[in-house]
């Protein structure tokens, strides 16, 4: 099964089809509100704007597993992304990304091993997972990776459809 095939709902409910992003490169990140890394959305917002038009997306993930740093409803973190960060981007559900509950889209990435060869569970809120326009996982970066650090732009601008 390929991660565009996988259910998972949006933030605000329904299915949020991850099909319709077939063809493009899409930064799957767990999100949280309440984290000191939580001001990365801005520049995950700044990435959306950059690129979007050139067939990219950020997806935000939210999770409350890192400390419980993502203790909102869907309307709270709805509006606080929204209120506080100007986001655009879509965003899911909030789900698990670790243990028995791990949801499977995230069954199905993380065993690509990030550049310092990290693989397995995901260590912290703002993990990102770039996926290329055919579905394959083309990188992995630590939470401490800035969304618009040279390492991230550079893969995302190799993996933008042609």
């Amino acid at each position: 099964m390929s991660v565009y095939e996988v259910e998972i709902e949006g933030l605000q409910g329904g299915p949020a089809d991850l099909g319709q992003y077939q063809g493009k490169a899409v930064l799957v990140v767990n999100v949280a509100s309440k984290c000191g890394l939580t001001p990365q959305y801005a520049g995950l917002e700044r990435l959306q704007e950059r690129f979007a038009e050139r067939g990219f997306t950020v997806l935000g993930v939210p999770c409350n597993q890192f400390m419980g740093q993502e203790p909102g409803s869907s309307e709270e973190i709805a509006e606080f992304c929204s209120a506080t960060y100007g986001v655009t981007f879509p965003m899911t559900e909030k789900v698990e990304v670790n243990g028995e509950g791990r949801h499977p889209l995230y069954e199905r990435l993380v065993d690509v091993p990030d550049a310092d060869g990290h693989t397995g569970d995901v260590r912290w809120n703002f993990e990102k997972f770039l996926i290329t326009p055919g579905g394959a996982v083309a990188a992995r970066f630590s939470p401490q990776a800035e969304p618009e650090s040279a390492e991230v732009v550079a893969a995302i601008e190799k993996n933008l459809p042609a």
